[in-house]
């Protein structure tokens, strides 16, 4: 029987179990079920929104039935929060496991594989199907926390260069500005562009669910395979329903992270036929544009200043009543990204 684990006893003993299968305990989770055998804990795992993790079993007990039980049990736990497509990261030998209770591989890599249960990603492509034209097209993903002139000038650059150009704007809501506002401000800041189509990446590029971080515990090792696995799925997936063929990214002088994305997109997506093309970032003054920036300048109110970073579109939304309550936060608070 499948139950909660709430007491302290018990997430002791979750914890044990999941470390010694080689996992590191993640405290970040919606829901921790697990599975007894009298006293003892012999399989857990846990959901964190839409991601089911931390899956454990017992030597004793691999093989039966507790991987389906508890799957299911996080499965049902997630539909009453709002959760209709779930996904799950496993080593390869544990992959056909979860592809007889129903899951779908996304993505196969040598040391892990990316599993979905409710077929988000064909629903997440037909519903841009009226977006795709023919033709040799192009990809930008960017973040646009918030959207500044060196945005602008890397898709209007990349636009040229292709028949169309797809933006896709990381759903993943972890910056200062929020991704509904992230996202309007794009569409607001290119809409004179005729060849470029904005999107919402949903999971599919630059998320929790494709940079998973309590999988593997070697830091840079979970890094590689998490920047490994964004690309492939991006190529496997997006770029061959898009028609595209090139994926264009700016310089990076700051952010060594963001600059070995770049050198792993340079390495792997020619495996796919997908060119990596990088642009020049603009500068203003002395220094490149950065949205880091422009939240910098926000904070100290050097609003003239920041006049030269961002649109005119992305100027009058900071400068807005709805703006506001960011305006405030950014003068206590900022972090780089």
């Amino acid at each position: 029987m499948v139950t909660e684990l709430m007491s302290r006893r018990e997430l002791e003993q979750a914890k044990n179990l999941i470390e010694t299968n080689g996992l590191a305990f993640e405290r970040n989770y919606d829901t921790l079920v697990g599975i007894f055998e009298g006293r003892q804990l012999v399989a857990v795992a846990a959901r964190d929104k839409n991601i089911l993790k931390m899956f454990a079993i017992a030597d004793s007990h691999q093989g039966g039935a507790c991987l389906g039980e508890l799957a299911t049990e996080l499965i049902r736990s997630g539909f009453p929060a709002g959760y209709d497509n779930f996904f799950v990261f496993t080593r390869p030998q544990s992959a056909a496991s979860f592809a007889a209770l129903g899951f779908a591989t996304l993505v196969q890599h040598p040391q892990a594989v990316l599993l979905e249960y409710g077929g988000a990603l064909p629903r997440y492509l037909e519903s841009h199907s009226t977006l795709v034209r023919p033709g040799a097209n192009g990809a930008v993903v960017v973040n646009c926390n918030p959207f500044t002139r060196g945005h602008r000038y890397l898709i209007e650059q990349a636009a040229a260069q292709v028949e169309h150009l797809y933006v896709f704007v990381v759903r993943e809501d972890r910056s200062t500005f929020p991704f509904t506002v992230r996202l309007q401000l794009v569409k607001d800041g290119v809409a004179d562009l005729p060849n470029v189509s904005v999107l919402d990446s949903s999971y599919y590029a630059v998320s929790a669910v494709t940079f998973p971080g309590y999988f593997l515990k070697d830091d840079r090792t979970v890094a590689r395979v998490q920047m490994e696995i964004d690309l492939t799925l991006f190529a496997r997936h997006l770029a061959p329903f898009f028609h595209i063929t090139r994926r264009f990214i700016g310089t990076e002088p700051y952010c060594r992270t963001t600059r070995n994305y770049s050198a792993a997109m340079k390495e792997l997506l020619p495996r796919y036929g997908i060119e990596t093309v990088e642009i020049e970032r603009i500068n203003a003054g002395e220094q490149v544009v950065s949205a880091y920036r422009v939240r910098e300048l926000l904070r100290r109110e050097a609003y003239e200043e920041l006049r030269a970073l961002v649109p005119q579109t992305t100027y009058n939304y900071l400068m807005s009543d709805p703006a506001a309550d960011i305006r405030a936060k950014l003068r206590i608070y900022d972090r780089r990204h």
